[in-house]
């Protein structure tokens, strides 16, 4: 969890260069990849709210095991699900409305029960312990891709 947090303390930092874009790295935007990340922890914090943790049962998956061990997602094979793809352009006060909305968000998720879940589209079901470390990684990701994003583009 305190990597995470960390992680998002790191993302705070990009806030001012939302409008940067570079099409080499990526079609969106630092401030896509900034609300893109939030957005993900905000939704699966409420999947996870919403569960019930006698539903979860652990299944082995080889894409997981291989993220996970890595600790990094390959770039452009996933293509972000819908309902976590921010609606509108980049707006950096709505942006950091966001990060204090993320705030309370994470005690929640500190403070659910280790079996409430979400379903992954990958991974499937992840546990509190699994999700922390998706979240982890997966925030990492658009952390690279937004120092290469800024890097490239000088």
């Amino acid at each position: 969890m305190k990597k995470l947090v960390q992680y998002i303390n790191e993302l705070k930092t990009f806030v001012e260069k939302g409008d940067k874009l570079n099409e080499k790295v990526s079609g969106s935007s630092v401030g896509w990849h900034i609300d893109h990340s939030l957005l993900v922890i905000s939704q699966i914090i409420t999947a996870m709210e919403l569960s019930d943790p006698i539903g979860y049962q652990y299944q082995f998956n080889l894409k997981r095991l291989i993220a996970f061990s890595l600790n990094k997602f390959p770039r452009g094979v996933a293509k972000a699900p819908k309902q976590v793809r921010p609606a509108e352009e980049f707006n950096e006060a709505n942006t950091i409305h966001a990060f204090e909305a993320i705030i309370p968000r994470l005690a929640i998720l500190e403070n659910l029960a280790p079996n409430q879940f979400f379903l992954h589209p990958f991974f499937g079901k992840l546990n509190k312990k699994a999700a922390i470390k998706m979240l982890t990684i997966h925030t990492a990701h658009h952390i690279l891709i937004i120092k290469d994003i800024i890097q490239k583009q000088a």
